[in-house]
């Protein structure tokens, strides 16, 4: 057993890094310091966020020197997602600032028609294996350093996925995310193994995701139609390992508990899904300030959603993506279909408290809202459709799908293999489903057979 000290930068999704390297035998020990990074035999530079909270933590922290140093002299140094931003002198996401620049290199956003961020599993070349990882991420690095070994994959164009050079991994993706692909890299790199093969960029883009959801009650996986008659549905724990064992590409975790127990027994149950879950994890429910994501996101969240709260007080969304990033900022939108004089489009209202109450707010032009506040994920759930295993709203889909350019989840009406195809057609980047899973009638690796032929599902 290895002791890997992880750099505690304050924009970082520790807790999953830390559980990743617990999975594989390792001791993991959070750090500030600079002796530490200095002398330790391995080191990971995790990050989400934007660049200049990065760059601006490690300076306060006094690490950007011995962390330049470390990794220029090729000691065994794992940087994940931001981290490897970190690595380049600049970035367009925050113009002057400058990153640790141990290589002379330029961040910058997508560009295209693709969403942004880039949010889901994409294919990579350049690895020992062929595989998929989960990327998050609004900004990029276009070519491979001189000196450097570089991974490839494509979303609008091709940029870097992964760097080595000696024992130094840079991983665009996360690896503690990306399942068992993510597991063998990790594995390699604490080997002091080469990663990467140095294959050439090629096309491919970002796979769309099967998602099951698990609404939470005190400790308890709960179901209903259209929010309403909750039953018990299992252990969540439970759930969540025979999903991953499915190949679920990503979980959804919803705390509808209402008491100041049953969030503490949120905060519990996402600790104890992290340690053993291998895939992204979004929570949702009672987030109510930057201080809750914050307890979800160090119990083991990877991404936090608001939905009642955004609604009640907007700026949420700025105070969220300014202090953890889009790419950990979801906002989900109820929307229930409103009556529309005859030869008028459809319409759709945004209500909240579990579809309890209205709104009289438009859907789509919340959406809009929302994503302009820094939204970098939209969770649409049908209320008419929830629960009834009638197929997706694909108006509605098709309306918020083309008024954003973030990734959209549909969500509300799941049944058959089918329904996931029109929902991707009409604009989903991901498909969330509940019911059927939980009742057995189906599984995702059933879906997943099912959908093979159809190159765009699946990791």
């Amino acid at each position: 057993m290895t002791t890997v000290h992880v750099v505690q930068t304050g924009v970082a999704n520790t807790a999953a890094i830390c559980a990743a390297l617990r999975r594989e035998g390792q001791t993991p020990v959070l750090t500030t310091q600079a002796g530490d990074v200095e002398t330790a035999q391995h080191v990971v530079l995790p990050g989400v966020g934007s660049f200049g909270a990065g760059a601006a933590s490690l300076r306060a922290l006094g690490l950007t020197q011995v962390l330049r140093d470390r990794v220029a002299s090729g000691r065994s140094t794992l940087c994940v997602c931001l981290g490897l931003q970190l690595l380049a002198a600049d970035s367009a996401e925050t113009p002057g600032v400058r990153g640790l620049a141990v290589f002379d290199g330029h961040l910058s956003r997508f560009a295209g028609d693709v969403c942004v961020p880039q949010m889901g599993w994409n294919a990579v070349v350049g690895f020992s294996e062929p595989g998929a990882v989960y990327f998050a991420n609004s900004y990029k690095l276009d070519a491979c350093p001189d000196g450097w070994s570089a991974a490839w994959a494509f979303h609008g164009a091709p940029f870097v996925a992964a760097l080595q050079r000696d024992r130094v991994l840079a991983c665009q993706f996360h690896p503690e995310l990306s399942g068992r692909f993510g597991r063998r890299i990790l594995r390699q790199w604490l080997r002091g193994e080469a990663v990467l093969s140095g294959a050439p960029p090629s096309g491919g883009g970002v796979l769309r995701r099967i998602i099951p959801c698990l609404d939470v009650r005190d400790g308890r996986v709960v179901k209903g139609v259209r929010f309403q008659g909750l039953r018990d549905a299992g252990d969540p724990r439970e759930r969540a390992a025979a999903y991953e064992t499915q190949d679920a590409d990503e979980l959804v975790m919803l705390d509808v508990s209402a008491t100041a127990e049953g969030r503490a027994a949120a905060v519990e149950t996402v600790r104890v899904i992290r340690e053993q879950l291998s895939i992204p994890l979004t929570v949702g429910g009672g987030i109510r300030a930057a201080a809750d994501a914050e307890r979800m996101l160090s119990a083991g969240a990877d991404k936090v959603s608001v939905n009642t709260a955004a609604v009640v007080r907007p700026e949420l969304v700025d105070e969220l993506a300014a202090r953890f990033g889009r790419q950990c900022t979801v906002v989900a939108i109820d929307a229930r279909r409103v009556e529309t004089d005859s030869g008028q489009p459809p319409a759709w209202e945004t209500v909240i408290k579990a579809g309890t109450e209205g709104t009289g707010q438009d859907a789509v032009q919340w959406a809009r809202e929302v994503v302009a506040r820094g939204a970098g994920e939209l969770l649409l759930t049908s209320w008419d459709r929830d629960g009834t295993r009638s197929g997706y709203d694909l108006e509605l889909l098709r309306a918020v799908s083309d008024a954003v350019q973030v990734p959209v989840i549909a969500s509300g009406g799941a049944d058959t293999p089918q329904h996931f195809i029109e929902a991707v057609d009409a604009g989903a980047e991901a498909v969330l489903a509940a019911s059927i899973f939980h009742d057995g009638h189906t599984t995702v690796a059933r879906i997943k057979a099912e959908l093979a032929a159809d190159g765009r599902f699946g990791k």
